[in-house]
């Protein structure tokens, strides 16, 4: 990858960086961001976020290139635990050119009620993220069955709920990770209103069939040279936890007792 290139990615990290922050979608240290700076068929190099740095602070020269033994080539800070998580995905999906990682407060609602994000029921995100949202069960950090279930959910989709944990998106660039983002807190808010007013009306199977069918091209083309591998047919259904209707309600009502 030519300089030019690798200097743009960093204004790009930055940027999304301090976008996050700025939305509230992370706190303390927490997030992180990636960016492939291989060619195709090249070993996996990539360009990331450090470790123990607020993504409101991120600076062009405080980010590292990494290796995929997660080795730090260039860089005099740390890389981030959780650089197995964006490597499997890199490594499932050689299509995507970026991964974000962060922790949109709506989302992660959803995430450590252990309940799906109820997707899909607005016509609009259907065309935009594709039928299904993943929801993976929990995993400690660093479990290889957690990196096995990422890679799966990634042949469904371009954004996965981490139980208990946060939201994953990934993109051909940062702009159409960070919409992807927006969309699924987006949709996690309209979810929780809609819980307080009866429950959500999931759009029905040949609506979602006809809307996926419209599908708008992406925002950022795939890498050059690399396309996207079939969905695969044999992957487990998402993951449904028992909690109720009612359980969410009055988790709901609960938070807007406390923000009164």
């Amino acid at each position: 990858m030519d300089t030019y290139h690798e200097e743009s990615l960093r204004r790009d990290i930055v940027r999304t960086s301090h976008a996050l922050h700025a939305r509230g979608w992370v706190a303390n240290h927490d997030g992180n961001l990636s960016a492939r700076l291989d060619e195709p068929g090249e070993p996996l190099r990539l360009l990331c976020t450090p470790t123990a740095v607020s993504k409101g602070d991120v600076r062009p020269e405080w980010l590292l290139v990494v290796d995929e033994e997660r080795r730090v080539l260039q860089g005099r800070r740390r890389v981030f635990s959780e650089i197995a998580l964006h490597l499997a995905a890199y490594r499932a999906r050689p299509d995507i050119g970026v991964v974000l990682h962060a922790h949109p407060p709506h989302v992660c609602g959803f995430a450590v009620a252990g309940r799906p994000i109820p997707h899909p029921f607005m016509a609009e995100a259907v065309v935009s993220l594709g039928p299904t949202i993943p929801h993976v069960p929990f995993r400690r950090p660093g479990d290889p069955a957690l990196l096995d279930a990422l890679a799966d959910a990634l042949q469904r989709a371009d954004v996965v709920v981490l139980e208990q944990h946060g939201l994953i998106t990934v993109g051909g660039g940062f702009e159409q990770a960070l919409l992807r983002m927006e969309l699924v807190e987006h949709l996690a808010r309209i979810a929780l209103v809609a819980e307080q007013l009866g429950g959500v009306r999931r759009l029905s199977a040949d609506d979602v069939a006809a809307l996926s069918r419209k599908g708008r091209p992406p925002s950022d083309p795939p890498r050059p040279g690399a396309e996207r591998p079939e969905p695969r047919k044999d992957l487990p259904a998402t993951h449904v936890s028992p909690a109720t209707r009612a359980d969410v309600r009055a988790a709901v009502e609960e938070a807007l007792r406390r923000f009164r």
